[in-house]
């Protein structure tokens, strides 16, 4: 395939197909292209253009990722290859690699695999394989099944395959293997919403932030005067009532719900900021929650599947509260990959999940057992036993001497089965049939949209379900007939007056329930759905126009994703949650990221001046803790609630002043590496390793639960540190002592009772790598509930100028700086880890150590960095 020169005109796949392997090993083959991404835009075209660069940069730094990682990648064997009518396209069989030890991959759409005549160990390993010939890369389409019923995967080639290797594979003279390379669906996706088809989709949401007017007053002042205002705020205070939001989280809420009513201002777009510890999550699913109420149909996204499960959650936390149980299910639901998504950990949220309530819907919907069937099989029952009870004398008895041979036949083997009286029948039939209508009703005002079920008929099923629950659990009791001739005729007046169906069955053509048209009925009729903002493509060919795209953890999300989501017809407001003060989108390229590839609409908006809802009120960390971040980052705008100023909030885990509330402990080890770039500092985890074991002993003489967080900005680290702790603690997590070790990116959002931070870095002139980096600091410094000790070279740091060098200067004025060695426990531990890392010196001596910068997935411009022009 030849190059692709103009970027406007390639798609993402062509440009990726288009590339040699020494281009995709050229950090630097775009450097030249690359423009800084600016702040305002003149027009779509510009803004579109802006981001098209960098994301091809992106993508080329992720595919020479996971060759760079080739021989740990998963793989498996090609058994066949058939090819169709366009040579670019194939059919593929694959089976087990025998002979490595790998893990087998299973093809997956999206995934970009590289194909080679053998298994590739390293990346040099790829390269002239086929002949001398390029690389052969190959996305993968969809799996199928073949009409031999044998399943295939339909690929995507970017070359086509020499007849003559096809012949030797056929022949099974020659081995090829496919392996795992990275999965290319998000970002196609993005390349998709900044190339937007003519006809397509509106990109009138995408022009108001191009270049956005600020100087407009926050409140209409219209809808102020004639009362709009009174009404919404009245209106919505009292569904958010019970959630007890504070002032900042409530003000929240309700400017929201005035922009949705407003039709005076332009201005469509809201920023919650939600620092560390505020309620972030809570405001949203109140939100949320009062959006679902008014009946505004709306769509939540978030960048990961973690961040859309959160919040998810949330929301359901509040909905079963209801005093109707699940009824209000079906207009909430939440779609995605069912395996990264990893829904069935969480069964709160089994009720929503798309595909399981397409299959539940499938099953009430069925002709033959679905509800229809059984409310009237149920009705007749009861109505007329006699009827019924004639059939099945006529089936038990029959009239030809066949039956009469065959009874007589098997006669001994049916002496059990008697023929049931009347009253036996009645009840021997109901009983069998009950717990499947009580299954139906359940889960049809579970998973049927409110539209589609009203509530009077929702209090009859609860009903209809008590009485079913009453009547079996009276079965053993000597009045259990009288029981039952009462409870029947309520029975039957209820499922009389119930529908004998809910809408016009959604069938396929052969008269059973079409799963995709039952996921389209619930798409769109559905008002809060759930989705990452990659997933939100699914949502552009809707039927039903959304009105309303919340976005949570906004501030980690491109801008150029963003994007995605914006796209979905009939949208008219959104609303960005998030904080931009901590850790911005992942970014794999250096390059793209000094061109502000990672930047969140979020962060632009809130850097031209857009007013930001901020939450205030923290109400995680204990004011030692939040004192340092609140000054540095939040200009001290957070206010410490109530309960972390508590007596009982400042806990004591272990003896001394060094472990108290907030400390900096001082080591003095030495930064090295191993099997890689990453920093390590041996003597640090030592040191960090004793804190732990020196918690676990207190634990066990005390019982005081504990969770405790480790958190470094290297891998390395984070590796080293995992490796010694191992699972020692694990058999006492659910007992109260829990161990978690993990990168700063892996912990943003989360929250522990102690956090012990390792920085790693150790040297004379102060360099510190990203750890400078503002956002990456706040995010680790504020993960804390009661403890916060940090761990490192208090001279390094002093001397790196940076937010760090504050950060030891505040540690020795509030008096919390120690030196490790005054603690004799872990005065051995750094003269053990010392020793072992003079041991590595000698091998590690001629070996530069790299800037942290390639050590994350996720880069930031630090501070002073020059910017791409």
């Amino acid at each position: 395939m030849e190059k692709s020169t103009d970027i406007e005109e390639a798609s993402l796949l062509d440009m990726v197909f288009s590339w040699s392997f020494s281009d995709i090993r050229n950090k630097n083959l775009y450097k030249d292209k690359m423009k800084r991404i600016p702040e305002v835009f003149s027009s779509t075209t510009d803004y579109t253009s802006a981001f098209k660069i960098p994301l091809a940069e992106e993508t080329r730094e992720g595919v020479c990722s996971g060759m760079e990682s080739v021989g740990h990648a998963p793989a498996c064997e090609i058994s066949n290859i058939n090819q169709a009518s366009n040579p670019l396209q194939c059919y593929i069989s694959t089976r087990k690699i025998t002979g490595f030890s790998v893990a087998h991959y299973e093809p997956k759409p999206g995934d970009l695999i590289v194909i080679s005549v053998r298994k590739p160990r390293r990346i040099e390993d790829l390269n002239d394989q086929l002949s001398g010939k390029p690389i052969i890369l190959a996305l993968v389409v969809r799996p199928i099944t073949t009409t031999d019923d044998s399943d295939k995967t339909q690929f995507q080639l970017s070359r086509e395959v020499d007849p003559e290797l096809l012949s030797r594979l056929a022949n099974k003279r020659v081995r090829l293997f496919a392996t795992y390379l990275v999965n290319l669906t998000p970002n196609l996706r993005i390349w998709e919403a900044l190339n937007p088809y003519p006809q397509g989709f509106s990109m009138d949401l995408a022009l108001k932030v191009l270049k956005p007017n600020f100087h407009t007053a926050e409140d209409c002042s219209i809808c102020v005067s004639v009362g709009n205002f009174v009404a919404v705020d009245s209106r919505v205070r009292g569904e958010i009532e019970p959630f007890k939001l504070d002032k900042s989280q409530k003000a929240a809420v309700l400017s929201v719900h005035l922009m949705r009513r407003c039709t005076h201002q332009k201005d469509s777009v809201k920023l919650i900021w939600g620092p560390p510890g505020t309620g972030k999550t809570k405001t949203a699913a109140s939100l949320l929650f009062s959006l679902l109420k008014s009946r505004c149909r709306t769509l939540v996204c978030a960048p990961t599947n973690i961040a859309v499960l959160q919040v998810a959650k949330r929301l359901m936390g509040l909905l079963l509260q209801s005093e109707y149980i699940t009824y209000g299910l079906g207009d909430v639901l939440l779609f995605g990959n069912r395996e990264r998504m990893k829904v069935d950990d969480h069964d709160e949220l089994l009720n929503v999940f798309l595909d399981n309530r397409a299959e539940v819907l499938s099953t009430c919907l069925s002709p033959t057992t679905g509800w229809t069937h059984s409310l009237i099989s149920m009705i007749a029952l009861l109505e007329d036993p006699e009827k019924e009870y004639k059939l099945y004398l006529q089936n038990r008895g029959g009239s030809s001497l066949l039956s009469w041979l065959s009874s007589w036949i098997w006669k001994p083997q049916v002496k059990d089965s008697e023929i049931l009286s009347l009253e036996e029948f009645l009840k021997e039939r109901f009983y069998s049939n009950d717990e499947h209508l009580a299954f139906l009703t359940k889960n049809l005002y579970t998973n049927l949209p409110t539209s589609f079920i009203t509530l009077d008929v929702v209090k009859k099923m609860i009903r209809l379900l008590d009485l079913l629950k009453e009547l079996r659990e009276a079965r053993a009791r000597i009045d259990h007939d009288q029981i039952f001739r009462i409870k029947k005729i309520e029975i039957l007046k209820i499922l009389n007056s119930l529908p004998k169906q809910f809408f016009h069955p959604i069938l396929s053509c052969s008269g059973i329930p079409d799963t995709q048209l039952i996921k389209d009925f619930c798409l769109q009729n559905s008002y809060l759905i759930f989705c990452t903002a990659s997933s939100a493509v699914k949502m552009k060919t809707t039927l039903a126009p959304v009105e309303m795209l919340v976005i949570d953890e906004a501030a980690q999300l491109k801008e150029c994703e963003s994007l995605i989501p914006f796209q979905v017809p009939g949208l008219k407001n959104v609303v960005l949650i998030g904080d931009e003060k901590q850790l911005p989108a992942m970014v794999q390229s250096k390059v793209a990221g000094y061109a502000d590839f990672g930047r969140s609409l979020f962060e632009r908006l809130a850097k031209l001046g857009k007013k930001k809802h901020l939450l205030k009120i923290q109400y995680r960390m204990h004011p030692s803790i939040s004192l340092f971040p609140n000054k540095e980052f939040y200009g001290k705008q957070i206010i410490d609630a109530p309960n972390v100023k508590e007596k009982a909030y400042c806990k004591r885990f272990l003896q001394g002043d060094m472990y108290g509330t907030y400390s900096f402990i001082n080591v003095r080890g030495e930064e090295n590496f191993d099997k890689g770039y990453s920093p390590r500092n041996l003597v640090e985890a030592a040191v960090v390793n004793e804190i732990v074991a020196k918690l676990f002993k207190g634990y066990c003489t005390s019982g005081q639960k504990v969770s405790v967080g480790i958190i470094s900005p290297y891998k390395g680290q984070v590796g080293l540190i995992q490796e010694q702790i191992g699972k020692k603690y694990a058999k006492y997590k659910d007992t109260g002592f829990s161990v978690s070790v993990r990168s700063v990116d892996g912990f943003q959002g989360g929250e522990e009772d102690v956090i012990i931070i390792s920085s790693v870095r150790s040297n004379e002139n102060g360099e510190i790598g990203f750890l400078s980096n503002h956002q990456r600091t706040n995010a680790a410094l504020t993960r804390a509930r009661y403890c916060l000790w940090v761990v490192g070279n208090g001279t390094t740091l002093t001397n790196s100028r940076s937010v760090w060098m504050k950060l030891v200067i505040s540690a020795k004025n509030r008096g919390c700086f120690y030196n490790a060695e005054k603690d004799k426990d872990l005065n051995r531990a750094m003269t053990a880890g010392t020793d072992v890392a003079e041991s590595l010196s000698g091998k590690l001596s001629g070996i530069k150590l790299r800037d942290g910068y390639g050590d994350s997935s996720s880069v930031s411009r630090p501070e002073g960095e020059k910017k791409v022009p």
